[in-house]
């Protein structure tokens, strides 16, 4: 009898059913069945309702995450049965479908088999499934720096891009243990923003864009002791991980200077605050270009009323609220929002989503900082 799983299950079930209302009877009846399975397999499965509602509590426990007032609209896709790689394609490509719905973003899990007796039946190598590969070149290199390696790996199972500096990296999957296998992602269901300014006429000469839709897909979800090594999930972006981070960090794509020269700034200085100001206008045209699109964006501002929002429903609701504030903050203006004057507590609970290690690379620690 495996007693760690099974109190671990106990402890989701005491809490989910607790909060869904269900009855004293109704909850032992599920633990005895829950006990039974634990004896006689080693493992158990979770209803739907127990699997679609610890998702959303994983969501809703994600201390690094600002977005999380939405928690109880996540719409859970349960792919459980599947067992093919070709399978999980079609589930990846339904997931980015439904998720994208023309620009009007939805918050979109989709749920494959959970690992077994230390067994992955499926795995996703992706850290997200869109993403832009990476390319060292004599000069420099072309495309995402974070992607240098997933991209060296994609070409060494025969994947083979065009070396432009935005070109989708293939899905990568796993199943069973066997050797990977790439699909390239379906453009057709691709939604990409090319990169305008309100203001400046040449922000569209930089040729800049960046897809509408974030979904991580190398993250667990673990619920209750099970855990569930592929689960794709996604909200809508905040528009500085697209200006702030993913555009202008110097490790990424380093525009900043390149944007401040075009403004006509000195960067010989940093007290002329050239990066303050160029930072400012890259956000202010990811905003805009995503507005022009129809596409679902949300600015660090009000994403910060809205945590605000879920702090005070969460309290309402008698439960602790937990977070990093490292993360929370936003990369811009950060002491204008609430968050930056409050401390919060960083325990991490279950359910959650959690960091692991990739098939294809060296083993990482639990939660490196890293973007998502």
């Amino acid at each position: 009898m495996n007693k760690k799983l099974y109190q671990e299950a106990e402890q989701f079930i005491h809490r989910c059913y607790g909060e869904l209302g269900r009855t004293d009877k109704e909850m032992q009846d599920r633990l005895s069945e829950i006990h039974y399975d634990i004896a006689r397999t080693g493992h158990y499965d979770h209803t739907f309702e127990e699997l679609e509602y610890g998702a959303k509590m994983a969501w809703r426990q994600s201390n690094r995450c600002i977005g999380r007032l939405f928690w109880d609209s996540l719409q859970v896709f349960d792919y459980r049965n599947i067992s093919s790689a070709d399978e999980v394609y079609q589930a990846l490509c339904h997931h980015l479908d439904y998720a994208t719905n023309e620009g009007k973003i939805r918050s979109t899990i989709s749920v494959f088999k959970p690992r077994k007796l230390e067994e992955d039946p499926v795995r996703i190598l992706n850290h997200q499934l869109l993403r832009y590969a990476g390319y060292q070149g004599e000069d420099g290199i072309i495309g995402d720096p974070a992607s240098l390696s997933f991209t060296d790996y994609c070409q060494s199972i025969g994947w083979q891009g065009n070396h432009t500096a935005f070109d989708l990296l293939p899905w990568v999957i796993e199943v069973k243990g066997k050797k990977p296998v790439w699909y390239e992602v379906p453009l057709s269901l691709v939604k990409e923003v090319p990169l305008r300014h309100p203001d400046y006429e040449w922000f569209q000469d930089l040729q800049l864009k960046w897809y509408a839709v974030p979904i991580i897909s190398d993250m667990m979800l673990e619920i209750g002791g099970i855990e569930y090594v592929a689960a794709p999930f996604n909200g809508w972006y905040m528009e500085t991980e697209i200006g702030a981070r993913n555009l202008a960090d110097e490790f990424r794509y380093d525009l900043l200077p390149e944007i401040a020269t075009r403004m006509g700034l000195s960067t010989k200085r940093n007290r002329s605050l050239w990066k303050d100001r160029a930072l400012l206008e890259l956000n202010t045209a990811v905003l805009h270009s995503f507005k022009e699109e129809g596409v679902s964006i949300v600015d660090h501002h009000t994403a910060a009323s809205q945590f605000k929002r879920f702090e005070e429903k969460e309290r309402g609701c008698g439960r602790s609220i937990t977070g990093d504030w490292t993360w929370l903050i936003p990369p811009i203006s950060p002491a204008s929002t609430h968050i930056f004057h409050q401390s919060y507590d960083n325990t991490v609970k279950s359910p959650n989503f959690l960091y692991q290690s990739n098939p294809y690379e060296e083993p990482k620690p639990k939660c490196p900082h890293r973007d998502i």
